[in-house]
């Protein structure tokens, strides 16, 4: 019981702080109402090795999602959304990130609400359309509901945030998440609570702009059935480097879940979900990725740039019996005006979205699996 008093506190104490933090901060604010409204909308052509009726009628073509994003700020408070609408094959729609936020300064910024966690490379720990395999167990692009602070400085930059959960759509008592969401959370009968972060950047050099840094999450696993709190943690190094015309992006993670499952239930393995499908992913285990790019400007008639890249991840799971994954992406994104078009031959080994099992690819894995590979070519308008 006094577990349970003394987390209520603390989230009632960050509440306070956040809204103490808005009423004493110094106003930076408009005369009139800010907004700002842009998206996308985006087509998408592939041909998978695993599909043999795919190949034989030379892939597919159709929608791949409509999304709307909005920027607005007035009397110094900014608010930003971005709500996706994908078939209802892939989740349907869902709301990829929502948060109202405050400038403290010119260097510090809060934010609640649906909100990027912070953790490894950002924006994206990869190049191409298909991502990097970090974000297949929700460790790039994440983002959870909760409060942020953000310090940008010259030479460092950090990010502390507590996420009292991940999306939560059904609030039920004893409901499971949602699997209609555009992050990887963890799902079945656990569910994420009370998730804090940690991230510090250092920045150096100036024709080879570095940024080398350290991430630390670490939250509970509160589990529908023992009604049991576990945890789960994660800790990162990275560094990407931009030099010139070219980026390299390199990160190692360790990450640990520890859920308190029924009798009988394996704890080797948590579900994860997103897009509408849960699959199962090692509950521990290392992963290692690395991305290069390089761009190359053009003149052909509206295309202006070519970016070339190759993305690697490696995931090594610590379970005894369990088959490693890989992924590697090889491609170009194509710059044209407003469009802009990724060109990508992505291969997998155990990995849910490339062939194989989709279920325990990023869990126990196959010994007997092959190597297969999409040929995706995504196309999409930005406005």
């Amino acid at each position: 019981m006094l577990k349970k008093i003394t987390q209520l506190q603390f989230v009632k104490t960050l509440c306070l702080v956040f809204l103490g933090l808005l009423l004493t901060s110094p106003a930076m604010a408009q005369d009139k109402p800010e907004i700002k409204i842009g998206g996308a909308l985006r087509f998408n052509y592939n041909m998978s090795s695993w599909k043999d009726g795919q190949k034989k009628r030379g892939g597919d073509f159709g929608y791949d999602v409509f999304r709307v994003n909005a920027k607005g700020a007035y009397k110094g408070i900014l608010m930003n959304a971005e709500y996706r609408l994908y078939s209802p094959g892939f989740g349907g729609g869902m709301l990829k990130q929502g948060w109202l936020g405050y400038n403290l300064n010119e260097q510090d910024q809060i934010q609640l609400g649906l909100t990027q966690v912070p953790f490894g490379i950002q924006q994206y720990n990869s190049h191409n359309w298909f991502f990097n395999m970090t974000y297949y167990v929700g460790l790039e692009d994440d983002h959870d509901m909760g409060f942020k602070y953000m310090h940008t400085g010259e030479k460092f930059e950090y990010q502390l945030a507590f996420f009292k959960n991940a999306e939560e759509l059904r609030f039920g008592s004893n409901s499971e998440i949602s699997p209609n969401r555009y992050s990887y959370d963890i799902a079945g009968r656990n569910k994420e609570v009370n998730q804090f972060n940690g991230k510090i950047i250092y920045k150096f050099g100036k024709e080879s702009a570095s940024r080398l840094g350290a991430s630390v999450e670490y939250g509970g696993l509160y589990n529908l059935d023992t009604e049991e709190m576990g945890n789960h943690s994660a800790f990162a190094v990275h560094y990407e480097l931009n030099r010139g015309k070219w980026n390299v992006k390199a990160q190692f993670i360790t990450a640990f879940n520890n859920p308190e499952n029924a009798s009988g239930e394996s704890r080797d393995v948590v579900s994860m979900a997103a897009y509408g499908f849960p699959y199962e992913v090692a509950s521990d285990f290392n992963m290692y990725t690395l991305g290069i790019s390089r761009n190359v400007p053009v003149e052909w008639g509206p295309v202006t740039n070519l970016q070339f890249y190759n993305d690697f991840g490696f995931m090594e799971k610590k379970a005894a019996g369990f088959t490693d994954s890989y992924m590697n992406t090889t491609g170009f994104l194509i710059s044209a005006g407003n469009v802009y078009t990724y060109i990508d031959y992505a291969a997998g080994y155990n990995h849910s979205w490339l062939g194989g099992n989709f279920v325990d690819d990023f869990a126990q894995g196959n010994p007997d699996a092959k190597w297969e590979a999409r040929f995706n070519v995504n196309v999409g308008y930005y406005f």
